[in-house]
């Protein structure tokens, strides 16, 4: 079973408190996004593998260690994924993005796969795939499905914040994926927005309504 680690950091508390305000502005909910996306990366890569390699500092030789292993993949749930993207890159400035587009059936309420682009490489990758809410976790299970029918083999899950019911859905379908979330919510309305959650991350991200 995928673990859930719900980091809860001071300062990204504090950030997500502003993030939920219904009087946060466009500008400043998008820098608030940004800023949470850089520090939750921080723990997601925190056990990524080292190796040791020999430096020459101005004094004398170092034995100093380096990232090791697999290269990194930024995979943001379109559209408001996107507002976490350039928050992680700030601390992987050489990871790869792709994308993922989803849209959900009308009739069937099914999730549909509309766009999809990944870096050639995929089986080297491990894949952080992004997306600010995870309320019913049927998009996020199909974009993580999406990546495995690709040849994925290694990927972690990052939102702010999700619901009980969005949990369950990623560990039954996907129980080798691991998620990441600043807070856990009480409950999805019938509406399935997440209860008391921050509103729709998109709109508010992208200032639409």
């Amino acid at each position: 079973m995928g673990k859930v680690h719900i980091i809860d950091h001071p300062l990204i508390q504090h950030k997500i408190t502003y993030i939920r305000d219904k009087n946060t502005g466009t500008k400043e909910f998008r820098e608030l996004v940004d800023e949470v996306a850089t520090l939750m990366a921080f723990e997601i890569t925190r056990d990524m593998p080292l190796k040791e390699i020999e430096v020459e500092t101005p004094v004398s030789k170092a034995t100093s260690k380096v990232l090791a292993g697999k290269k990194i993949g930024i995979v943001p749930i379109l559209r408001a994924g996107i507002g976490m993207v350039d928050g992680i890159l700030k601390l992987i400035p050489a990871a790869k993005v792709g994308h993922v587009g989803l849209y959900r059936d009308p009739e069937t309420l099914l999730p549909v796969e509309y766009y999809l682009k990944l870096p050639s490489d995929i089986q080297d990758r491990f894949f952080i795939i992004v997306d600010p809410m995870l309320a019913t976790g049927g998009t996020a299970v199909e974009a993580i499905h999406s990546l495995k029918k690709r040849g994925a083999k290694q990927m972690k899950l990052m939102c702010l914040i999700a619901a009980p019911e969005g949990i369950k859905a990623i560990q039954d379908a996907h129980p080798d994926v691991d998620i990441y979330v600043a807070g856990v919510d009480e409950r999805l309305n019938e509406k399935g927005y997440i209860v008391p959650g921050l509103g729709d991350a998109g709109d508010r991200l992208f200032g639409t309504k």
